[in-house]
C-alpha cells in the first residue's frame, strides 16, 4: 500500500442562479452556431450542459422560445458591440478593426448567424425580429459615432445603414460559398463605405462635411488615397491589345 494520501476529487460548485444560466445560454449558443434553430431541442442542451431537462425548464419554463431568444440577445449584445472601437486614428482604421470583429463573429457562429438574420425560422417571432434589427441600430450609431456626427441627416443616416445592411449580406454570402477571405472581404467593405460616403458627399452637404473632417485624419499614403489612385488607374484607357 502506497504511503501517498489518494488524490482528492475536486469539490463540486454550485452554481449560482446567473451561472447556472449563463451556463445554458453559452451551452446553447454553441448548439445554435452550428446548427438551425429547429434542429436544436432542449433535450440537446441538457445534454451538452450535462444536466437534466427538467433543470432547463426551470431556468426557461418557456421552453426553447424562451432559451432561444435569451441566446439571441447574448448574441445580438455581442454583435452589437463589435463596432464600438476606440475612438482612435483614421475613420478606415477603425471601420476596419470594427469588421475584423464582425466578421470573426460571423465565422464562429456559423450556421446560427445565417439562420438569425435570413429570418424564416419556426422559432422567429417578433420579439426577435426587433433583437436582430436593434443589432443593425446599433451598429449604425456606433459608426455614425466614429464620424462625430450628433444629429445625421437623412442622407447620412441612409448610406450609413445601407452599408450596414451591405455589411450583413456580404457575410453570409461569404459564409455560404467561403470564397472570400476575412481579410480581403474585410479591406474590400471598408473600401466601399469610403466610396460610398464620397457618392453621398456630392448630394448631401452635411455628409460632405463630415468626409473632409475625417479625410484630414488620413494618412497621406494611406487607405483613401491608395482607393482613389486604384479606382483611377482601374478607369484610365488602357493601351490598345491590352
Amino acid at each position: 500500500m502506497s504511503g501517498h494520501p489518494e488524490p482528492r476529487a475536486p469539490a463540486y460548485r454550485r452554481l449560482s442562479v446567473d451561472e447556472r444560466r449563463a451556463q445554458l445560454i453559452a451551452t446553447a449558443l454553441r448548439l445554435f452556431a452550428r446548427n438551425t434553430p429547429e434542429d436544436v431541442s432542449l433535450d440537446d442542451v441538457a445534454r451538452l450542459a450535462e444536466v437534466s431537462r427538467p433543470l432547463v425548464y426551470r431556468y426557461f419554463p418557456g421552453g426553447k422560445q424562451q432559451l432561444y431568444e435569451a441566446a439571441l440577445q447574448h448574441a445580438a449584445d455581442r454583435l452589437a458591440a463589435c463596432f464600438e472601437v476606440p475612438a482612435e486614428g483614421a475613420l478606415s482604421e477603425r471601420l476596419g478593426y470594427g469588421l475584423d470583429r464582425y466578421l470573426a463573429f460571423v465565422r464562429e457562429h456559423g450556421e446560427g448567424f445565417t439562420a438569425l438574420l435570413r429570418g424564416g425560422s419556426v422559432v422567429e417571432t417578433a420579439r426577435t425580429t426587433a433583437i436582430v434589427d436593434g443589432v443593425r441600430r446599433s451598429a449604425a450609431r456606433a459608426v455614425l459615432s466614429h464620424m462625430a456626427v450628433a444629429s445625421p441627416g437623412p442622407w447620412l443616416r441612409t448610406a450609413v445603414r445601407s452599408w450596414i445592411s451591405t455589411v450583413e449580406a456580404m457575410s453570409l454570402i461569404s459564409l455560404d460559398e467561403g470564397e472570400l477571405g476575412l481579410t480581403e472581404l474585410r479591406d474590400y467593405l471598408v473600401d466601399l463605405f469610403v466610396g460610398q460616403l464620397m457618392v453621398t458627399a456630392t448630394h448631401d452637404r452635411q455628409t460632405a462635411r463630415m468626409l473632409r473632417a475625417a479625410a484630414e485624419l488620413e494618412p497621406p499614403d494611406g487607405r483613401v488615397a491608395g482607393l482613389l489612385d486604384r479606382a483611377l488607374r482601374a478607369v484610365a484607357p488602357q493601351p490598345a491589345g491590352s
